[in-house]
């Protein structure tokens, strides 16, 4: 029974500190139920407060990314409206040179005189006018004073034909300084360009150049053969005046030799 007694106070002592616990631990909460209950729910809204903070900080960054890449967007779009202007961008100046004066110069240079020129329109029918046919020279043969202002005729024409072929072929050769001048700016243009609109029209420049050597190069070509058949006609007309005289000559009756004296030989 003693030790029954003891355990039993044991017991009340244990409980008397746990009531003690509880009495000392409800002071110190300092409040009713409704009072701990607000603070448990400010302590969830804390931590919900934390969790939208973080949600709210991917948003910014998710923001800040596109921000970015938004930028990145405008800078390439900046970047090919240069490239389309610097593309587009037309040239300051343009170097065509003197062709159609060059050109002009060499019409009327190789037109002088009695000569022969390629730029006639009628070069056949003043050729006809000035060298017969040999039908013609067969029919009406020319006499001395006629011969010789015919001859006078070929020879004029042949010599301002010959003199005009020379000058137009030194009038291209003094052109080569002006046509050197404009195709040196032509390259320079051509290694400065910027641009393609600038590229495409220094190359067609230098096209529009190679198209007046052309032109230059088919009037020399034009005058010499010009030339070449002024002074074949020449030729051929005097081998026909030649033969028409040969056949005058051999075809004339014998003169007669009745009324004379009749020869016989005498001893």
């Amino acid at each position: 029974m003693p030790h029954r007694c003891s355990t039993s106070n044991e017991l009340l002592a244990g409980l008397a500190a746990v009531a003690l616990t509880i009495v000392a631990v409800t002071p110190a909460n300092a409040g009713t139920a409704t009072g701990a209950a607000t603070e448990w729910t400010q302590v969830l809204n804390n931590g919900e407060l934390v969790a939208l903070v973080g949600k709210s900080g991917e948003q910014i960054q998710n923001q800040l990314t596109q921000i970015s890449q938004l930028a990145q967007q405008i800078e390439t779009q900046l970047n090919i409206y240069q490239n389309v202007l610097q593309n587009t961008a037309t040239l300051p100046s343009h170097m065509w040179g003197q062709v159609e004066s060059d050109l002009n110069q060499l019409r009327s240079i190789v037109d002088q005189g009695q000569s022969i020129a390629f730029s006639m329109g009628n070069a056949d029918d003043v050729l006809q006018q000035r060298f017969q046919s040999y039908a013609t020279l067969k029919a009406n043969l020319p006499s001395n004073e006629t011969f010789s202002s015919i001859y006078q005729t070929w020879s004029d024409t042949n010599r301002d034909t010959i003199a005009s072929t020379l000058n137009a072929a030194s009038l291209t050769a003094d052109q080569f300084d002006n046509e050197e001048t404009t195709m040196s700016s032509l390259r320079s243009m051509s290694e400065t360009a910027n641009g393609q609109m600038k590229a495409l029209q220094v190359g067609h420049q230098i096209a529009t150049q190679q198209v007046a050597q052309m032109q230059k190069l088919r009037g020399l070509v034009s005058q010499q053969m010009t030339m070449m058949g002024t002074w074949l006609q020449t030729e051929q007309t005097d081998k026909d005046l030649a033969q028409a005289r040969r056949e005058k000559f051999f075809g004339a009756t014998a003169p007669s030799t009745s009324g004379g004296e009749k020869m016989k030989v005498e001893w």
